[in-house]
């Protein structure tokens, strides 16, 4: 029986597999107890990376950035599945000097991921939604993967969410079917005050008049490509991506959390634990709307086994965080309460409460 450590990542400072490999070295250095590592992810930025921990290879492509800037990004691909993290190609980290583009940004190198991991054997793609830098709908996507989009005057369509309101004619005879599962969260639809425009375009830089504009051009979209699919859950996903691959691409939606933990096999590793350590850079109110921790801790209680928490910071009450199953909370801020010390020195002050984790955890397993 081992001590399973299935961390997510500490944004800002450390990767779920360094977040891992830390927490391993602080039992390690308390107790004999066999660590195993299974760092995991939600969907968002760092989807890759867990997936390549868990034994996917890590495959190269250059495709076009948000803005149009050529970039190299990364998939993941085992046998004939692929994991594809729109962050890797269409992410706000993808934005030259941190600029936004709200108007004009572009999905266009997600689809051209996509159409990578195809030709290089998939037959089926994970699409992990998060970080998206785009409110496009999914348009510059499904240009990548062949569709046509045109104004009335029978010119191809400019990129980004701004120029859809102009949008005539979509032809979609050249998009070649693949199957398609959304690894996402959100539950949001595309259109009105819930929206992808409403509620994420002012995080990527859009002003209230940009919102309006955005809005238009999605609206105009779904009229022409499913407009029944524009209320779904999760339409509004990465500024509509999910909405373009529910409606055009047959998508399936799944939580973020439960389809990588399935992916990344942890249902079998767990099986063999008696303590899980799980974890992220900030555990509060998002992380129970089923962020990573709380799909490890679900998980790992469906077979009985105790998981204990460790963050950079907890913002939940003592109350809020044993509801939601877990047996301890260990958090950096206990140690330094200064947020940016602890981004700073995140390794050494992990490494500190690791190993406080393994003198006092490892009784809850027996």
């Amino acid at each position: 029986m081992t001590v399973l450590v299935a961390p997510d990542k500490f944004k800002g400072s450390l990767t779920a597999a360094e977040v891992a490999s830390v927490v391993a070295e602080g039992f390690a250095a308390v107790s004999a107890e066999p660590v195993r590592m299974l760092p995991v992810a939600d969907g968002g930025d760092g989807t890759v990376a867990a997936a390549v921990a868990a034994g996917f290879r890590r495959v190269p492509a250059r495709v076009h950035g948000p803005t149009g800037r050529r970039v190299t990004a990364y998939f993941a691909l085992r046998d004939d599945v692929a994991v594809v993290e729109l962050a890797e190609a269409s992410g706000l980290h993808r934005l030259p000097g941190g600029v936004p583009q709200p108007l004009t940004a572009s999905s266009i190198g997600t689809g051209e991921l996509i159409a990578a991991a195809v030709a290089a054997g998939a037959s089926r793609v994970v699409l992990g939604v998060g970080g998206s830098a785009c409110t496009d709908g999914g348009a510059g996507m499904l240009t990548a993967l062949g569709a046509r989009l045109l104004d009335a005057s029978g010119a191809v369509l400019p990129p980004g969410g701004a120029a859809l309101a102009s949008l005539s004619t979509v032809d979609l005879s050249g998009v070649a079917p693949v199957e398609v599962s959304l690894a996402s969260d959100v539950d949001n639809p595309l259109l009105g005050p819930s929206g992808a425009a409403a509620v994420y375009g002012p995080q990527k830089g859009a002003s209230i008049d940009d919102v309006l504009t955005l809005e238009r051009g999605l609206r105009r979209w779904s009229e022409l490509i499913g407009p029944e699919f524009a209320e779904e859950p999760g339409a509004g996903a990465a500024g509509g991506v999910g909405f373009a691959a529910l409606a055009v691409l047959g998508a399936r939606m799944r939580p973020g959390s439960s389809l990588m933990l399935e992916l990344l096999g942890f249902s079998d590793a767990v099986r063999h634990a008696r303590l899980v350590v799980t974890g992220e850079g900030s555990l509060d109110e998002q992380s129970l709307r089923g962020k990573a921790p709380i799909g490890v801790q679900r998980a790992a209680a469906a077979v009985g086994v105790p998981v204990v928490a460790i963050a950079g910071r907890c913002l939940l009450s003592p109350e809020d965080w044993q509801a939601a199953g877990f047996e301890a909370v260990y958090a950096l801020t206990d140690l330094d309460p200064d947020p940016a010390r602890c981004v700073a020195d995140a390794r050494s002050l992990l490494r500190r409460r690791a190993e406080q984790l393994a003198r006092e955890c490892l009784t809850l397993s027996g």
